[in-house]
């Protein structure tokens, strides 16, 4: 059993959730808050009578304390905490911020049902999810309007391979591994290999902040 709490500040919405949610046989939703800073207080709660939540789907824009600084507060206290940022299209660099805190990964709040059941599932499997669209708008707040050239190279860059640079080029353009596996004659295994080393050398997260990083600097990746 999946265990969810729902922070969203319009009720309507919060309950809908829930009530989509509950249909699910794996899905169990221990706690509602309508802000961030309610969010905190309820998973100190849980977490003291042993029912924390495995999910936290959070929303960004909501009073008293936004889901940004909800979800690094979160991260930061509960470090296994897993959140899935349900946003709109037009949050993308608080998207972008909430991921940089540790969130896993971001979906619209227009995703169909079973689109969104899965994502929760894949990311209490440890992966990470994010909906169409929006990546590139968020790799397009991070980016630098100057050439990456004259950019400070972020640790561990420079040191990448040859190899581990069109790994990252596919990345940015959107990739699946089994695409660049294809694209570079390399098994999947290798894919996932290279994508490991290209995060501890650049010391990120997961796949959607290398996407983000490697689109801010694809100028020089492909010089």
């Amino acid at each position: 059993m999946i265990q969810v709490l729902l922070v969203e500040d319009q009720e309507v919405v919060r309950r809908g959730l829930k009530t989509l949610l509950e249909i699910k046989p794996d899905f169990q939703v221990v706690g509602e808050a309508s802000n961030g800073q309610q969010a905190i207080d309820l998973v100190k709660t849980l977490h003291l009578i042993s029912q924390p939540p495995d999910i936290v789907l959070m929303d960004i824009r909501m009073p008293v304390m936004d889901g940004v600084t909800a979800t690094q507060q979160l991260c930061q206290q509960f470090p296994g905490i897993k959140i899935l940022v349900l946003t709109t299209f037009g949050d993308a660099k608080y998207v972008a911020e909430a991921i940089r805190f540790g969130a896993k990964g971001y979906l619209l709040k227009d995703t169909p049902l079973e689109e969104l059941a899965e994502a929760i599932r894949s990311i209490d499997k440890g992966y990470t999810q994010f909906g169409p669209g929006i990546l590139e708008k968020i790799a397009a707040t991070t980016a630098s309007p100057e050439p990456a050239q004259s950019q400070e190279l972020p640790p561990g860059f420079a040191e990448l391979t040859s190899r581990e640079r069109q790994v990252l080029q596919m990345i940015a353009a959107g990739s699946s591994n089994r695409e660049i596996a294809e694209a570079l004659f390399l098994s999947e295994g290798t894919v996932r290999n290279h994508i490991s080393h290209i995060l501890t050398r650049l010391n990120l997260r997961d796949r959607t902040q290398v996407a983000i990083v490697a689109n801010a600097f694809l100028s020089y990746l492909t010089s």
